[in-house]
């Protein structure tokens, strides 16, 4: 991991005003409220899939193979767990009763959510690296305690349902103010009997923030198992996160197929963990070894091709089963 950040001012200034300019054209693209056709949705996902390619490629011409291979390593990383955000907001928006033409407004809400709240966790994690390596083993077990929590709501198999009159988030928003029966559009509020009232659109926008947070917590430490640069850390999510809108229109009939993604996530988490782990006992302890970032690389895209694989061969046992008499 490098001791000093790739970027300067000036790269953090670029970084974020191209940041900000594409989530402009999003809202943009938003504006008016429809259902992505499927053509839409791949030439997006395309795009936001090229964006991280050619940057990874930048760093690593300009500042050097390990920064490249932490930046791709991190993506790769970011990237899983961003799918399985995907599928907390499908069912989110199944809850809910998310009209299908508001579905990407709520999703890019919750992109920038995601954003500010990463920003957040980021810069508090580059300052718990600066106070000691003993953060390291903080993050570690934080990887190792969210796989085993992973792991075991995976074996469990249970359906997976959310009651929005559960999430503590409506109920708080429930007594502060009045909530209309019906969607207004991509409308938060409205005024309805000479007062303002919420509409169920802010609801669901909450319930996804809400989302964010539990995310953050596991996102941020995991990609900091991988570089130790508060700049590529923000570069990998702010990559992952961006292609989410287009990428769910693109997966949401797969998202509930992939069965078996939660065990691979569970791995990549317990991994990471453990070489955050190992990373701090090498600092106190020279002859612990560590675990190299192109190892990581080839760990987690091994894993998710796994996962991928038994996923599909559980479906087509399942679909063979089904169609016997």
């Amino acid at each position: 991991m490098p001791a000093e950040s790739i970027a300067s001012p000036q790269l953090w200034a670029a970084t974020i005003a191209v940041l900000l300019v594409l989530l402009t054209l999003d809202f943009i693209l938003t504006r008016k409220p429809h259902d992505v056709p499927m053509r839409e949705a791949v030439a997006w996902s395309v795009f936001y899939l090229a964006l991280p390619a050619v940057f990874g490629v930048y760093v690593w011409l300009a500042h050097g193979g390990e920064p490249g291979v932490e930046f791709f390593t991190g993506y790769v990383v970011e990237k899983s767990l961003s799918v399985d955000n995907l599928f907390v907001f499908m069912l989110l928006l199944g809850a809910f009763a998310v009209p299908a033409n508001l579905t990407q407004r709520v999703l890019l809400y919750g992109i920038v959510g995601a954003l500010v709240l990463r920003g957040v966790f980021i810069a508090a994690g580059a300052a718990l690296l600066s106070a000691g390596t003993w953060a390291f083993l903080l993050f570690g077990a934080v990887l190792i305690v969210t796989a085993a929590k992973v792991l075991r709501d995976a074996l469990r198999h249970d359906e997976h349902a959310i009651d929005p009159g559960d999430m503590r988030a409506t109920r708080l928003l429930r007594r502060l103010m009045p909530v209309t029966d019906e969607y207004h559009g991509a409308r938060l509020t409205v005024r309805q009997a000479g007062r303002r009232a919420l509409t169920p659109m802010a609801l669901v926008v909450a319930a996804v923030f809400l989302t964010d947070v539990v995310f953050a917590v596991d996102s941020v430490p995991a990609v900091y198992g991988v570089t130790s640069d508060p700049y590529l850390v923000f570069a990998t999510n702010a990559f992952a996160l961006l292609g989410l809108r287009a990428l769910y229109f693109v997966l949401r009939n797969a998202l509930a197929k992939l069965r078996h993604l939660n065990h691979g996530l569970a791995i990549i988490l317990a991994f990471i963990g453990a070489k955050l782990v190992l990373h701090w006992a090498h600092t106190v302890w020279s002859w612990v070894p560590q675990v190299p970032t192109p190892l990581s690389l080839v760990v987690i895209i091994a894993t998710l091709g796994v996962v991928t694989a038994t996923s599909i061969v559980a479906n087509r046992r399942e679909e063979l089963a089904r169609a016997r008499p």
